[in-house]
C-alpha cells in the first residue's frame, strides 16, 4: 500500500444510487485472498457484455477515463456485505479516493484500513462535481480537503489516525510496526 499526502485527478462518474459491494466485485471472484488482479473484476458484470468483450457504454471502459483515480459516486456506494475485496478491486483498478454524498459505513472503513480515501460531501456539490468531471480534482489529505479549479474548497470528515495511516500508506499492523521499538521501549521503561 502506498501512502499519499495529496491526490490530483480527473474523475469518473458513476451516478447509480445504492452501489453495492457485489456490483463493485461480484461474489464468484471473492476465493482469493491477494488483491492484485481483482481490479479486472471490479464492476465486472457492468464492465463486460456476456461474449467478454467491453462494454462501450460503461464509464471504465471510456478511453478519456483512463488514469483517472477519484470515483464521483451516487449516494449510498458500498452498501451490502462487508466484502474487504470491494476496496482492493478498486485500488487495483487504480481509484484512490471515493466522492460520495453517502458512503456505507463497512465499507468506508474497510477503505481506510486499505488505501483508498472515502470522501462524504453534500449531495449538491457531488451532483455539481459530476458535472464537471473533466476538472481536474485536487485532494489534500493534510487539510482534508477536496479543491476545484476554480479556487472551491470542501471540507471532508477524516479522523487523525485513518489521515495518518493514508498519509504513510499503512494499515493498523503496519502503524504498529513502525512504532515497535517504541512500543518496547515504552513496555520496558513501565516496568
Amino acid at each position: 500500500m502506498s501512502g499519499f499526502k495529496a491526490l490530483k485527478s480527473r474523475s469518473v462518474v458513476l451516478r447509480e444510487t445504492n452501489i453495492d459491494t457485489d456490483q463493485i466485485i461480484p461474489a464468484r471472484f471473492l476465493s482469493t485472498t491477494e488483491r492484485a488482479g481483482l481490479g479486472k473484476h471490479a464492476f465486472n458484470d457492468w464492465r463486460w457484455q456476456a461474449d467478454g468483450s467491453p462494454n462501450p457504454g460503461f464509464a471504465f471502459n471510456r478511453p478519456e477515463n483512463a488514469g483517472r483515480s477519484i470515483l464521483l459516486a451516487g449516494r449510498n456506494f458500498g452498501c451490502g456485505s462487508s466484502r474487504e475485496h470491494a476496496p482492493w478491486a478498486l485500488t487495483d483498478l487504480g481509484l484512490r479516493a471515493i466522492v460520495s454524498s453517502e458512503i456505507a459505513d463497512i465499507f468506508r472503513s474497510n477503505s481506510l484500513k486499505n488505501g483508498l480515501l472515502p470522501i462524504v460531501l453534500d449531495e449538491e456539490i457531488v451532483q455539481s462535481l459530476m458535472q464537471r468531471p473533466d476538472d481536474e480534482l485536487e485532494i489534500d489529505i493534510a487539510a482534508r480537503e477536496l479543491r476545484t479549479p476554480d479556487g472551491s474548497a470542501f471540507g471532508f470528515p477524516l479522523d487523525a489516525f485513518a489521515q495518518t495511516c493514508l498519509i504513510e500508506g499503512v494499515d493498523e499492523l503496519g502503524y504498529l510496526l513502525i512504532r515497535a521499538d517504541d512500543i518496547r521501549r515504552y513496555e520496558e521503561n513501565r516496568l
